[in-house]
């Protein structure tokens, strides 16, 4: 089975709706999905990169179209649930950290679904000790055992690596993919993706 490695971080909006298409292209091509875990605000800072938010702001209607853009691809593939998070942008590393322990523990799929629901759905603000205990416990993760773990240096390590990996594999931002090697940015590229698949 070949795979597709999706370079991942929930901080950014284009993760999340890449998420809710990627599961049936996989389906499609008999592509196994492979999720890193990455930081994206250290992705940014090792490549000089910025959110486009701010890199395109001083551009006049940029911003308003990078938008529109966004609006045809939630309305081409019927997501529904999508709303930007009033707390943007929020801080990631902890909910990574607690991906790579997800990990671990055999339970990626589960957490990688609570995560793109509360940051992109019910729009928490996740980098909040509290909240995120709270969201742990109600998503069915023992808060107590996710902090410890995630404190564990091995994790810290892991994602640290992850995303310098990333970088020198020539990953600038999120959504990033990997196929036989080659790199893919943005959710986008999820069309080119399948034309390769197809031939």
């Amino acid at each position: 089975m070949n795979k597709l490695e999706f370079i991942f971080d929930i901080g950014s909006p284009n993760a999340y709706l890449s998420m809710q298409i990627l599961p049936e292209l996989c389906a499609r091509h008999n592509l196994e999905l492979c999720i890193t875990p990455v930081l994206l605000g250290g992705i940014f800072k090792l490549t000089n990169n910025q959110a486009p938010m701010i890199a395109f702001a001083p551009i006049k209607n940029k911003v308003e179209y990078e938008m529109l853009e966004m609006e045809r691809f939630i309305s081409q593939h019927g997501i529904s649930q999508f709303k930007m998070n009033p707390h943007f942008p929020v801080n990631t590393l902890y909910v990574m950290r607690g991906l790579i322990v997800a990990q671990e523990m055999k339970r990626e799929s589960e957490y990688v679904s609570a995560i793109c629901r509360g940051m992109w759905e019910q729009g928490l603000k996740l980098d909040d000790p509290e909240v995120l205990s709270k969201f742990f416990h109600d998503e069915g993760f023992d808060p107590v055992t996710m902090t410890e773990q995630m404190g564990r240096d091995e994790v810290k390590q892991k994602l640290l690596n992850n995303t310098n990996d990333a970088v020198a594999r020539g990953c600038f931002g999120i959504p990033s993919f990997f196929l036989n090697g080659e790199l893919y940015f943005g959710k986008d590229r999820l069309i080119q993706i399948e034309a390769v698949l197809y031939n």
